[in-house]
């Protein structure tokens, strides 16, 4: 088995990269912004489309965006008028989906300290989306409607590699499938073209790890649960 300092760097990027859920106030430069996109930018895409665009907020920008949606969001007459685009999860859960989402859900809302019955709570936890959870970098990401499902299997390439690196230079990240569900506000606040779709959300900077909630890692199947070699 060959192991050597560039495969072991490039496991520990990988291995290492977790959903982070609150921030240190510290800004990231723009040059590793730049950096790790360009990195992520040699992702593969069927006969080099690159079906991804990336909208980066911070400062101002960034604030104005998570007010908008924070204001839907807080008021359940607004937040209902809200849906997404498109499916990100299955219509129909089943098992051992099911399981596995209720499981991440109940281990974070546990390490905060709210129970089941505590709706206002884990109300203001899932906000905290919005506010891409303290990170002082942003990322939107859209695509072109017109892109069929092989570019968006492109894009979770992409995603993976904007995490890897991220990891790669001592900053983390959070991917948000809840900004889709407000597209709607990011597209006027982003000045977004009608023919582009919302993604997703990142949130990008350095782990506050004086948190609690940063101290979830969630379990991972065993190989033998999903790998079948054929011979």
């Amino acid at each position: 088995m060959i192991s050597n300092p560039a495969q072991q760097a490039v496991d520990a990027a990988i291995t290492s990269r977790r959903s982070i859920r609150a921030y240190l106030d510290m800004p990231v430069a723009r040059e590793d912004i730049e950096a790790i996109l360009r990195v992520a930018a040699r992702a593969p895409s069927g006969t080099n489309t690159q079906p991804w665009k990336v909208h980066v907020l911070q400062g101002e920008r960034k604030r104005r965006l998570s007010s908008a949606i924070l204001a839907a969001h807080n008021d359940p007459e607004l937040a209902r008028q809200h849906t997404e685009e498109y499916a990100y999860y299955p219509r129909e859960w089943v098992s051992p989906y099911i399981e596995r989402r209720r499981k991440v859900g109940w281990d974070l809302y546990a390490l905060l300290g709210l129970t089941r019955d505590n709706k206002a709570g884990m109300a203001a936890q899932h906000g905290r989306n919005y506010e891409f959870f303290g990170a002082p970098v942003g990322l939107i990401f859209t695509i072109d409607r017109v892109m069929e499902q092989g570019s968006w299997l492109d894009y979770g390439m992409f995603l993976q590699s904007v995490m890897v690196a991220a990891r790669g230079r001592g900053l983390d990240t959070c991917p948000q499938a809840a900004f889709t569900q407000y597209h709607r506000i990011i597209r006027e606040q982003l000045a977004l073209p009608e023919n582009e779709t919302v993604v997703c959300g990142m949130a990008l900077g350095v782990a506050d790890l004086s948190k609690i909630e940063n101290s979830l890692i969630t379990e991972r199947m065993a190989l033998e649960e999903f790998v079948k070699f054929v011979e």
